[in-house]
């Protein structure tokens, strides 16, 4: 397996700082995430997980093992407690998993464009085909994002397909099973504050998977962003570390609270 951790990305410029860590999704890098990133509190310290599906990766981390054990070891390798935790695309459902196993997790998680179905029935074979056949769009979608409309589409399509090819049939499926395995999330389990911000315009992962999820979770609020799409984070970045900073002004208030 691919060896995995976290770094420190932002510094605090407090004494005693909210640590943030980011999860990617498939094929995600740091440049989708500065935007965000800058945007947020100052006084926050902000790591990105060294997650193996990363942008240039080793394809052979799809090969075996359980993809939401990564996301356990950058948690484990950071130096003290995770304030808040978002995770992005085909890391949310990975996250939520991981978070519900464990009891020693972070204080509370911010999901964007989170892939999410209720039931099993809620798949079926044209879901398949869709999100196969369909597989490069969400990549190209990445893209252009990324280059804020430097690159034209023809190449945006041509890199998307190389991109597509490195992360192979074992990727896709690793993101797929993930995907199926929604339904059975313990979500009693959950019991920590989830917000999810999701793009009204994504067609990756329609706004009706968020709107899901938070019905699911005993603590979650969902806020649906209009003229966004699959990366609310880079499209919407203001808004979205507002959301991380109200989040995290939060969790102090209920650390006061709680020790008066």
């Amino acid at each position: 397996m691919t060896a995995t951790g976290a770094r420190l990305i932002r510094p605090a410029t407090s004494d005693a700082p909210q640590r943030v860590l980011l999860l990617s999704g498939l094929a995600g890098n740091d440049a989708v995430w500065e935007p965000f990133t800058d945007e947020l509190p100052g006084g926050a310290e902000v790591w990105m997980a060294e997650l193996p599906w990363s942008s240039f990766s080793d394809p052979a981390w799809s090969h075996r093992g359980d993809p939401a054990e990564w996301i356990g070891r950058s948690l484990v390798a950071m130096p003290g407690t995770v304030d808040v935790v978002v995770a992005h695309s085909f890391a949310v459902p990975l996250t939520l998993e991981w978070l519900a196993r464990n009891a020693d997790r972070p204080r509370s998680a911010m999901v964007l464009a989170p892939f999410h179905r209720p039931t099993p029935g809620d798949f079926t074979w044209d879901t398949a085909s869709t999100y196969l056949n369909g597989f490069h769009r969400i990549l190209e979608e990445g893209l252009r994002v990324r280059s804020a409309g430097r690159l034209g589409d023809d190449v945006v399509a041509g890199m998307a397909r190389r991109v597509r090819d490195r992360i192979g049939p074992y990727g896709w499926t690793r993101f797929f099973d993930a995907y199926l395995r929604t339904p059975f999330l313990d979500v009693a389990a959950l019991d920590l504050p989830v917000r999810i911000v999701a793009g009204a315009d994504d067609f990756c992962a329609p706004p009706g998977d968020a709107a899901a999820l938070a019905a699911r979770l005993p603590d979650a609020r969902l806020e649906i962003l209009t003229g966004c799409g699959h990366f609310p984070m880079a499209e919407r970045p203001g808004h979205c570390a507002g959301v991380a900073g109200d989040l995290l002004r939060e969790l102090v208030r209920l650390t006061t609270t709680s020790r008066s």
